[in-house]
């Protein structure tokens, strides 16, 4: 009987090249497991964190802005899934191993919290050592998913979710790609959604950023994604020192006109209120926390299960509990 997954390891040998991780010569997981008779380790990695309950509940985890009005707003997943895609378009072109960056990619944002980087920073005060989104993603696949007993992902997956932000030591050129991906991507459909939302308009956009990406989202995208191509081709992962000229001014216009922008955060005064509220609520009642972070309770203290908890909430779900415990419900005499 023919093994797909041997297949399809013997297949990497010409896929994938020098520069990039073969999935037959990971690192392994942290608990050993049987292989699958039909998919690589990466690709089984991919698999997990898509059936995960975190990643089901980005869709409903704001991007950027607080409750939108609209429908083509991005939100926490569809930002996932493009920079899923971009990662493995670079990844082919590069001869890295396309499973592998989409397994980063698609793990990457899942310990992003409710309201966007505007959670993020009121958790971050909120919660004594301090809250890291890209820690908690590690967090999400090692500690929380599937009642506390974690994803068991290997080595080369979580080092690359970790390292999505910051970097590692460690990380692999998969690890990089799924980093600048997210910043390709990220740049692009923010100044789309601010465009849409009539915070910003193109003719205001740097002059340095349309001569040298142009005037469409699309071919903004190109741009970036071909010139990482073609600088990274040597085997160092990066962007051209011209491009990144063009790159630190584009990410300097969006914190200037969008991140900061009064109209798109008018509503982020609100969000650290409740937070703090939910987090404090369940400090106070241990025993109201749901079954799943009881274990995690146990084992790592009250303040880090219920700022897990209150971490994987949705926009809605933070603002329903919000409601139930502080707002008082109406009600009728008989």
């Amino acid at each position: 009987m023919t093994c797909p997954r041997r297949e399809r390891e013997e297949l990497e040998k010409i896929l994938v090249g020098d520069f990039g991780v073969r999935a037959a010569d990971s690192h392994g997981r942290r608990r050993a497991e049987e292989e699958d008779p039909v998919r690589t380790c990466f690709q089984r990695d991919a698999d997990r964190i898509t059936h995960s309950k975190a990643f089901r509940r980005l869709k409903h985890k704001t991007q950027v802005f607080l409750q939108p009005e609209g429908d083509h707003y991005r939100t926490r997943l569809t930002h996932t899934l493009e920079v899923t895609r971009l990662a493995r378009t670079v990844g082919r072109a590069l001869r890295l191993n396309e499973d592998l960056c989409e397994a980063i990619a698609l793990g990457h944002d899942l310990g992003h919290t409710p309201f966007g980087h505007a959670g993020e920073r009121a958790l971050n005060e909120i919660y004594g050592p301090g809250f890291r989104h890209y820690e908690q993603s590690l967090r999400v696949v090692d500690c929380i998913e599937k009642d506390g007993r974690g994803l068991n992902l290997c080595r080369e997956t979580r080092i690359g979710i970790l390292a999505h932000t910051k970097g590692h030591p460690e990380e692999s050129r998969e690890a990089v790609v799924v980093r600048l991906c997210d910043h390709v991507a990220y740049l692009n459909h923010d100044l789309d959604d601010a465009i849409r939302a009539g915070i910003v308009s193109e003719s205001e956009l740097p002059e340095i950023i349309v001569k040298r990406l142009g005037t469409r989202n699309s071919r903004r995208i190109n741009s970036l994604v071909d010139n990482i191509i073609e600088t990274s081709r040597a085997g160092s992962v990066g962007i051209s020192a011209d491009m990144r000229e063009v790159w630190d001014v584009f990410h300097a216009f969006l914190y200037d006109r969008v991140y900061h922008n009064p109209v798109a955060k008018g509503e982020e005064a609100k969000v650290e209120n409740i937070l703090r509220g939910i987090w404090e609520h369940y400090c106070r009642h241990p025993e109201k926390l749901p079954d799943d972070f009881r274990g995690i309770m146990e084992r790592d203290g009250l303040e880090r299960a219920v700022t897990d908890y209150v971490s994987g909430m949705t926009d809605d779900y933070a603002i329903y509990q919000y409601g139930e415990i502080f707002i008082p419900m109406a009600w009728s005499v008989k």
